[in-house]
């Protein structure tokens, strides 16, 4: 408790600092002048956001500072000195915009521009000349955003690397993500989920290629208008979408050591209408690594038995995402689009030469040797509709939703056996298991603005989602190498699961904006579950009942001088397993560790409490958060000894949780070339799984640190360098901890033909030819150390090119569709149209 208390005395006194760091700002530094304003497009009156912002000296021309608005297309600068002063603006597509009337004195403290019409270029779009460097972090009200489009060292890879580099997550070498410690997130792509994503995360992730993802979005409290799930939070993952009018063809490829990839994508918007055709494919090889175990077991007699086990590892594997699009605009006031995308993941992982060694009080009594082959294998068909329907009332509009999805994922494995003198196979098992999840959901949401200045907003909607997840599972054994397999006719080696899940959801949630400063966001979401399951090949019924959940928010806001900001936000959620916990199909590739679902699981709890503070300085923003997260029901493994000293794992909700967290991020904007961003995130993890039995008690705490550094620089004649860096440190579990890993990567790119192509170098973790991950497990009965060893030094060719003339569409039209966020899975706040 010192420890916990020490922590929360910290965080409070970094945050009264920075307050006081702000209201020191606003009383000695009455003398700064404020020039704002807002970019709209000249024709339409809309709104262009992140467009660029230049502040100069209007005699000298001396760059003062530069930055972007933010999504409303709203800018400001604040300035020591009155004077003349000149500001430009730019965006893709549009004519420079540049204004040196610009005067700021005693008289004129506080100056708005007013709107300022950008008017549509009429060359071509790779005809234009951005000047400038677009920010990756932009902080909101409710949400952190990550430019991933101005990432360029991410390409070439997948939507976990460019995770690793996002406030406030993590990402392990083998793609599982949390989000400020909390793996049970819920992750949308392009504001849907679809099966695969319920089904395993860091599958779905390793399916969508790094070059077409706009950005992403960490939603740390989420209104009621989302799902009840997702303890951790919410991630968006935002694709890139065609707003222009034409044709293009954009061609992406890149070649490594480790991987190669190949992108093609193609757009045609004529009109009311357009459409998509795009297709990404990506293989893995030469993934090579190391498995090495040692496990202690204490038997009731006092005496121990000593394992030991140690491989070598390749991993190949190849990922695909193809996707065809159609929007049409009926009128000014509805729209509607539908989409089908279909993705797969193909892994083959292997261990030879899987070695075995038995102690008993130090002497050895058994050696074995195994071939381990997996293959884990998927493929996943999303079809979704929406309809929207605005009126001449902005702001104000209705949605009806319907999406489809279909996961289908076969892992299955075969474990081989040699003799005792090790050089013939004497026997093989081997474990099919095919898994079927489907979703069907439809939904309904509604939102009007209410008040003489629309200072307060009304959302509610509904939604229904029906899921059947299958797992059909089967075991057998042969003789000799190549001997005729046998089916095991024992349920439950071989047997068939299927589990039925309908949510019904409403939900009701209101904004007000009041005082001026203050925004309180509050809301209220009623959830009702029913679950069928059963065993096609077991007359014993699976009785899980019914329950319904409420779930309640808020989140609350005050902008304060200089654009800084205040955060505190409240809210409950639920976790549902999903089917890797469900699964009662016994994962025994290894046998000396067997893993078994339990289909009787309930859902986690967990309230959530979060306060942040926001603030700039000389050109540097940064962002403070502290939190405390409690969990209860949390599902947790239990792990038991059976006969021949095998570890069985299971799961039950036995485990109570609670985190004492604080982040710091700061983003530098050093000049209008050079930027420098990072953070550190750390939290104190509490966790007891309640049990009094000796045998299974368990309960662990420690500190828990990572930290981020990225940079980039913008060099003459279109080449530009980035750097990154990621640690995360030792993670605190239940029953041991996993080891800390650091990754790095740096990328030189060269763009060409008039910024229709670039081509570029990329080198990734240069100086490490093999990271190595230690684990530990310990329980009153069981002592467990394990090292994984993988190889990811890469270095790498990267290519793109871009064909067709395209022009700017001024019309910007919100998309919305389903949001399925759910499923339990395995394992900041400052105004971002500030400039300074």
């Amino acid at each position: 408790m010192r420890k916990i208390a020490k922590l929360l005395f910290i965080s409070i006194i970094m945050l009264t600092q920075a307050s006081q760091i702000a209201m020191g700002q606003q009383t000695s530094e009455k003398k700064e002048f404020k020039i704002s304003g807002k970019v709209v497009n000249q024709a339409t009156g809309e709104p262009i956001p992140y467009a660029t912002a230049f502040l100069k000296e209007s005699a000298s021309e001396t760059s003062i500072a530069g930055g972007v608005a933010d999504d409303n297309g709203e800018f400001f600068f604040n300035v020591k000195d009155a004077g003349k002063y000149k500001v430009e603006l730019s965006f893709v597509g549009y004519d420079t915009f540049v204004r040196d009337d610009i005067q700021v004195g005693p008289n004129t403290p506080s100056l708005f521009l007013g709107n300022i019409g950008l008017s549509e270029s009429e060359v071509s779009l790779e005809e234009v000349t951005v000047q400038g460097q677009r920010s990756l972090i932009t902080e909101k009200v409710d949400r952190t955003i990550y430019n991933a489009e101005n990432d360029k060292t991410t390409v070439g890879g997948d939507a976990s690397d460019v995770l690793r580099r996002v406030p406030m997550l993590t990402v392990d070498l083998d793609g599982n993500v949390s989000m400020r410690g909390s793996s049970n997130i819920l992750v949308l792509i392009d504001n849907k989920q679809s099966a695969i994503v319920a089904n395993n995360i860091a599958d779905a992730l390793k399916q969508i290629p790094a070059e077409e993802i706009k950005s992403v979005e960490v939603i740390t409290s989420p209104s009621a208008k989302y799902d009840a799930e997702g303890t951790g939070g919410v991630i968006n993952i935002v694709t890139k979408k065609n707003k222009l009018q034409g044709a293009s063809l954009n061609i992406n490829t890149s070649a490594g050591l480790r991987g190669s990839n190949l992108g093609l994508n193609a757009a045609l918007k004529k009109g009311k209408m357009g459409f998509s055709l795009g297709g990404f494919g990506r293989a893995g090889y030469n993934v090579l690594g190391s498995f090495e175990n040692e496990q202690t077991l204490l038997a009731d007699d006092g005496s121990s038995t000593r394992i030991l086990q140690g491989a070598d590892t390749r991993n190949n594997m190849m990922f695909g995402r193809y996707n065809f699009g159609w929007d049409y605009e009926i009128n000014k006031y509805n729209f509607m689009t539908t989409s089908v995308s279909f993705g797969l993941r193909n892994m083959k992982n292997k261990q030879d030469d899987l070695y075995t060694e038995t102690y008993i009080e130090d002497m050895l009594v058994s050696e074995l040797l195994r071939d381990v082959s997996t293959d884990n294998l998927s493929n996943n068909l999303d079809v979704s509709y929406n309809y929207t329907k605005s009126y001449e009332k902005k702001g104000k509009e209705i949605s009806f939703s319907g999406l489809y999805s279909r996961s289908n994922q076969t892992n299955d494995f075969v474990n081989s056996l040699y003799n005792e003198t090790f050089d013939q196979i004497i026997s093989r098992i081997r474990n099919d298991n095919d898994n079927l999840n489907e979703e069907f959901t439809v939904q309904v949401d509604y939102v009007t603005p209410l008040g003489a200045k629309d200072e307060q907003i009304i959302e509610y909607g509904a939604k229904n989602i029906l899921r059947r997840a299958t797992s059909d599972f089967a075991y057998y054994s042969a003789a000799g190498a190549d001997g005729e397999y046998v089916e095991n006719e024992d349920v439950d080696l071989s047997n068939q699961f299927n589990y039925n899940q309908n949510v019904t959801a409403g939900y009701l949630s209101y904004t007000l904006g009041f005082l001026e400063h203050y925004t309180l966001k509050t809301g209220i979401r009623y959830e009702y579950t029913n679950i069928d399951a059963d065993f096609l090949s077991s007359d014993v019924p699976v009785e899980i009942p019914s329950y319904g959940t409420v779930v309640p928010n808020m989140n609350f806001g005050r902008k304060l001088a200089n654009g800084n900001m205040l955060k505190a936000a409240y809210n409950r959620r639920i976790q549902r397993p999903s089917l890797n916990y469900l699964n009662p199909n016994i994962q025994a590739s290894n046998p000396q560790q067997i893993t078994q679902g339990n289909p009787l699981l309930d859902p986690e709890m967990t309230d959530n409490y979060e306060l942040s503070y926001s603030t700039f300085i000389k050109g540097t923003s940064l962002n403070f958060t502290s939190y405390l997260r409690n969990t209860t029901g949390s599902i947790q493994p239990v792990r038991t000894i059976q006969d021949d000293d095998v570890i069985f794992t299971t799961y039950e909700n036995i485990g109570n949780e609670r985190a004492y967290g604080l982040g710091i991020f700061s983003n530098i904007n050093i000049s209008g070339k050079f930027s420098l961003n990072g953070s550190i995130d750390g939290y104190y993890a509490q966790l007891d799984n309640g049990q009094d039995n000796p045998q299974y008690k368990a309960q662990n705490e420690g500190f828990v640190i990572s930290g981020r550094l990225f940079g980039n620089y913008t060099l003459p004649k279109n080449w530009q360098i980035q750097a990154f860096s990621f640690y995360r440190g030792r993670r605190v579990q239940l029953q041991g901890s996993s080891g800390g890993f650091g990754i790095y990567s740096l990328s030189l790119n060269k763009q060409f033909a008039e910024k229709r192509g670039s081509i570029g170098f990329g080198a990734e973790n240069f100086f490490t030819p093999e990271f190595k991950i230690r684990n530990e497990l310990s329980t009153p009965t069981i002592t467990q150390q394990s090292v994984t060893g993988m190889r990811f030094m890469n270095f790498k060719i990267n290519f793109s090119y871009r064909i067709g003339k395209l022009s700017v569409d001024g019309g910007r039209r919100k998309k919305r569709g389903v949001n399925n966020e759910d499923l339990k899975e395995s394992e900041g706040g400052a105004s971002p149209g500030m400039m300074n």
